[in-house]
């Protein structure tokens, strides 16, 4: 089994999302000990915003790709490829400004193309990355998922629910930690919560998607 494990926070140690991501991540594989784990940090190694250069390669005809055309795709081919070839996905997404971190959206940007996570048919879109499972980390400073104003406002985990699902990615699992910026106590009850998520949508279960699949054709 492979998992991709993906960090997007900008405060290094002071992170909570890393926290988190790093304990999904070990207990995922201390219940799945066969696990071989990648990591991808996108504070460190984000990909350019998207640009008329990375998608020109892909979406134009072109016989003579520039130089600036053929390394934006060399990217964007790295990425998706590492993303298709993860049975499990870990995503550490903070909360930044009502929606994820830039870099954590150029990554996905990269990760959009048609003919790989996703096709156009007659009857719309269908995506092409389903059987995986993804774990994201959804951290907050404030609280947004216990009223209709907070959820108005809110557009992470919402937008990474849509656009994995769009990839055909129907599981995805959320581990929440949200107030941690809210004083002492509302951080550490945000962090028990989160890690009752970690054992809900690891510990327990302890399988990916794919699996279940694998398990019936055996």
């Amino acid at each position: 089994m492979k998992l991709l494990h993906v960090d997007s926070s900008v405060l290094g140690t002071q992170s909570v999302s890393r926290q988190l991501t790093a304990e999904v991540v070990a207990e995922w594989a201390r219940s799945r000990p066969d696990t071989k784990v990648e990591y991808l940090d996108l504070a460190v190694d984000a990909p350019n915003h998207f640009s008329a250069d990375a998608l020109a390669i892909k979406g134009v005809a072109q016989t003579q790709p520039t130089e600036a055309q053929v390394r934006e795709n060399a990217v964007s081919e790295r990425l998706v490829s590492q993303f298709l070839a993860a049975d499990v996905i870990v995503i550490g997404a903070p909360l930044y400004n009502f929606s994820v971190p830039s870099q954590l959206k150029a990554w996905i940007d990269r990760l959009a193309q048609a003919g790989r996570t996703f096709k156009y048919t007659e009857k719309g879109p269908v995506g092409l990355a389903g059987g995986k499972t993804v774990i994201v980390v959804s951290t907050r400073g404030g609280v947004y998922s216990t009223t209709e104003g907070g959820q108005a406002l809110e557009h992470q985990e919402s937008y990474l629910k849509a656009v994995l699902g769009f990839f055909g990615i129907s599981d995805v699992r959320i581990v929440r930690a949200e107030g941690v910026a809210m004083g002492e106590e509302p951080r550490a009850a945000a962090l028990s919560a989160a890690r009752a998520d970690i054992v809900a949508s690891v510990g327990v279960t302890g399988v990916a998607a794919n699996q279940e699949r694998a398990a019936l054709a055996a």
